[in-house]
């Protein structure tokens, strides 16, 4: 028999099992709280606070990181809100083309630009108009129809007469006043795949198709079927009148009850099959205004839910990439032809300017006449990865009527006087530095002082109220007689 080491009369607990709890404090127990036993969690809950826990330290950081690199671009490109200009000008305008990503609505898109896009335009105090799609080919329509009114401005000959709309009425009175625009490049923002597609045609369309609608079908007039009525005397022309007025006020209703179909986007002009056989616009420019694609990610569907988990911990990737072109864009300092596949990998300041850019190989497709249907130019390889992810119901073609034209799903046709005259803004070597050290910390926006280094504990001790920052007692408004102010 083993005896116990523990001696009698030592008053000590023999074994862990029988040892009483330890008493509770007194205050405590005076104000009715439970007597905790601090102890390690269950298996159970340990592997719930583990998961949870790491799942919320991504979304921290990455949020974290994500408002970082929105911050560094917009501090790139602050100093352009600080520039005046004369009271005759107005402010560089940019064009934003947005559409709803295939299967999906317009709110998406939106969303996506007031996210990562309009921080940066809004940073820079730049004027932009959107051109919106909810269909598709509504951009194509859109985009197509602003390129013939600048031809119309410029002089080419027209039988269309333009309608008295808001922007025409706004244009023509500072016009009349001496407001001009903001001498510099302009520039058009495309987001998503789908539609950069539509862009590329509406661009060949405006500029290469008719200024006004081809085969403009006269209409013919309506005829009104009056009601076989007997032959009547002269007299009673009058019943035959009341007749016809009944049976067009009867029409008339039947029309306001019928719901308003929404009406689809305007037949092309033009089809890139005919590029070639039209020739230039005598008011097209040299050089076009430079473009910037911009990445759209998105994917529906439940089984594809692993990959916008990962997209939903990685936008801080997103936020660098699309503040990049943005910042390019807005800044519009160098900007790069397109290449085409002769140029390819040929020219060391096309592969210095922008080295993500994956060269692509010539392809045997093209015809001799200049236009391109695949591989041969740099812009129809533009975010083609985004075609995987869009729904399987567009890549599907209409049974019923096979050739019809379909923005989305044709291949990008190029004509090569028009590629020819495309850019692209690229930032400079010089941004790409100050980006990096405004990232650092050690550059700050161009024409502000840089702030006083604040040490860690005296950040803590003004912000918890136990002092005040001198910065913002200089900004602060002086309540008082001015007089004695001055005086004292």
């Amino acid at each position: 028999m083993v005896e116990s080491s523990t001696p009698a009369g030592s008053g000590q607990p023999s074994g862990g099992a029988n040892s009483a709890p330890k008493p509770q404090n007194p205050v405590f127990k005076m104000m009715g709280l439970p007597n905790f036993r601090f102890k390690l969690p269950s298996r159970n809950w340990l592997i719930f606070l583990t998961v949870t826990g790491s799942f919320t330290a991504a979304v921290i950081y990455d949020r974290r990181e994500k408002r970082r690199a929105q911050k560094k671009w917009c501090d790139l490109v602050a100093h352009l809100s600080k520039e005046s200009l004369p009271i005759e000008e107005t402010r560089r305008k940019l064009t934003v083309f947005l559409a709803a990503p295939p299967g999906d609505g317009l709110r998406s898109a939106r969303e996506h630009f007031k996210e990562y896009v309009k921080p940066i335009l809004v940073a820079a105090a730049l004027d932009y108009n959107v051109i919106e799609g909810r269909r598709e080919g509504d951009v194509r329509a859109a985009f197509a129809e602003q390129i013939r009114r600048e031809r119309r401005r410029a002089g080419e000959p027209s039988t269309v007469v333009e309608e008295s709309t808001t922007e025409e009425i706004v244009y023509q009175a500072r016009k009349s006043i001496g407001v001009r625009d903001e001498p510099g490049p302009k520039g058009d923002l495309v987001i998503g795949r789908h539609t950069w597609k539509e862009y590329i045609r509406g661009l060949h369309e405006g500029w290469l198709g008719p200024v006004d609608p081809p085969h403009a079908q006269t209409e013919e007039p309506v005829v009104n079927e009056i009601p076989e009525v007997p032959a009547l005397e002269a007299a009673d022309s009058t019943l035959v009148s009341e007749l016809v007025e009944e049976k067009k006020e009867e029409e008339k209703k039947e029309e306001e009850k019928k719901p308003v179909k929404p009406t689809g986007p305007t037949p092309a002009y033009i089809f890139p099959a005919d590029y070639s056989s039209q020739s230039l616009p005598p008011s097209i420019p040299q050089s076009l205004d430079g473009s910037t694609p911009i990445e759209f990610p998105h994917i529906l569907g439940f089984l594809n839910t692993p990959i916008r988990l990962y997209r939903y911990l990685n936008q801080r990737h997103v936020a660098e990439s699309v503040g990049r072109d943005v910042a390019a864009l807005v800044l519009a300092s160098y900007a790069r032809p397109y290449a085409d596949g002769a140029s390819f990998g040929s020219d060391p300041d096309f592969n210095s300017a922008d080295p993500n850019v994956v060269p692509v190989p010539p392809s045997p497709d093209s015809s001799l006449d200049g236009t391109s249907l695949v591989g041969d130019y740099e812009q129809q390889s533009q975010l083609e990865v985004e075609e995987k992810d869009w729904h399987k119901s567009v890549h599907k073609k209409d049974e019923a009527n096979p050739d019809k034209e379909r923005e989305w799903l044709d291949d990008i046709a190029l004509d090569h006087r028009i590629a020819s005259r495309m850019r692209r803004y690229v930032l400079s070597p010089e941004e790409e530095v100050r980006a990096q050290r405004i990232n650092q910390g050690v550059e700050y926006i161009i024409g502000e002082e840089r702030p006083p280094h604040v040490p860690f504990w005296q950040r803590m001790w003004i912000k918890y109220g136990y002092g005040e920052d001198p910065e913002f007692t200089k900004r602060k408004p002086i309540l008082g007689n001015l007089d004695d102010e001055g005086s004292a």
